[in-house]
């Protein structure tokens, strides 16, 4: 998987279209996470492609933080995978709407 490393996020460079079925996620990560690629998948249904993004950091008024940011994905619960095998999270995206969640800490 490419690997690129790209800048910080700043206010007003991400343009989402949401609508009737389609939503959008927001992941709010450790810092630790920064540059790392996670995946999702539509949930329940293995064997599926999964798609993933780039952990940016985003620098806002209370401070920076981490986020991976998942466009245009279809109403739906979704797996956000902590590797290739572990799940970290179930997240359900409602269409119209930006659904934020943040990144589990890991099981002990």
């Amino acid at each position: 998987m490419h690997n690129h490393q790209h800048g910080p996020t700043g206010a007003g460079t991400v343009l989402l279209e949401l609508g009737a079925g389609v939503g959008a996620l927001l992941l709010q990560v450790p810092a630790e996470l920064a540059g790392r690629e996670i995946e999702i998948s539509r949930a329940g249904q293995p064997g599926l492609p999964r798609t993933h993004a780039q952990v940016r950091e985003r620098p806002a008024a209370g401070g920076v933080t981490y986020s991976a940011l998942y466009p245009d994905l279809a109403e739906g619960s979704y797996t956000v995978w902590r590797d290739e095998t572990a799940a970290a999270l179930t997240v359900t995206i409602t269409g119209g709407q930006v659904t934020r969640c943040r990144w589990p800490a890991a099981a002990s």
